[in-house]
């Protein structure tokens, strides 16, 4: 097993080569190590291309050190997407604090768009068609998870402009789903600046096609 490694100071500089002292990792460390390395390879690979073999090397451990751990390949690729979702599910609802709606929409935005630009590893699995079942549910069933977060704003905003509060559950999906597939796309070209992206989307969202504004703008304290 190849962990960190040093040297003992205590040996004189005319003597032979110092000895290597080595630092055994904890179990908690190890642990993850392997989640780390795991999410990495799953994100560029897949959950079918990355394999045990490839996960051990890149810790410098035996195949049965993943084992021990996880269970094998599927147990460490259910622990990594589940600290995704639960990852990507409190970056969005922790940021709906405006008391605008307007606002709250940027919020949304902005949130899902720092995700996937701090956690781009992470969103590359999310987006991923799950090969084995997760405790958290699927990609689809987070975003629906956002959307009632969404929900309940939206009710009480409709109950005051006098439209059926009753609705307000079609509307937070549709808001929600068409910020999650924009920032499917936006993941690779990264163009429009985010900031630019976030306001767009508001844009669509708050007026409508037949509303839009020419260069639209951002309401909220955050302008990147």
């Amino acid at each position: 097993m190849i962990d960190a490694v040093a040297t003992d100071s205590s040996t004189p500089s005319n003597d032979k080569p110092r000895r290597a002292r080595r630092t055994r990792m904890t179990g908690a460390e190890r642990r993850q190590q392997l989640l780390e390395i795991g999410r990495t390879l799953f994100a560029a690979k897949g959950f079918e291309g990355t394999s045990v073999e490839e996960i051990a090397a890149k810790a410098g451990v035996s195949k049965p050190v993943v084992y021990e751990h996880f269970g094998g390949k599927e147990g460490l690729y259910a622990v990594v997407v589940d600290r995704e979702m639960r990852r990507l599910l409190d970056m969005v609802t922790s940021s709906l604090t405006a008391g605008h709606p307007r606002e709250l929409c940027e919020q949304a935005a902005f949130a899902l768009l720092d995700y996937i630009e701090e956690y781009t590893d992470g969103f590359r699995i999310l987006v991923r068609d799950s090969p084995i079942p997760q405790s958290t549910g699927s990609f689809a069933s987070l975003i629906s998870d956002i959307a009632t977060q969404v929900e309940d704003i939206l009710g009480r905003e409709f109950k005051s402009r006098g439209f059926d509060p009753k609705l307000a559950p079609l509307y937070a999906q549709a808001l929600v789903g068409m910020v999650a597939l924009t920032g499917q796309w936006w993941l690779d070209v990264r163009k429009p600046k985010k900031a630019e992206v976030a306001a767009h989307l508001v844009n669509l969202a708050w007026h409508g096609l037949d509303g839009l504004e020419q260069k639209p703008r951002l309401i909220g304290h955050r302008k990147s």
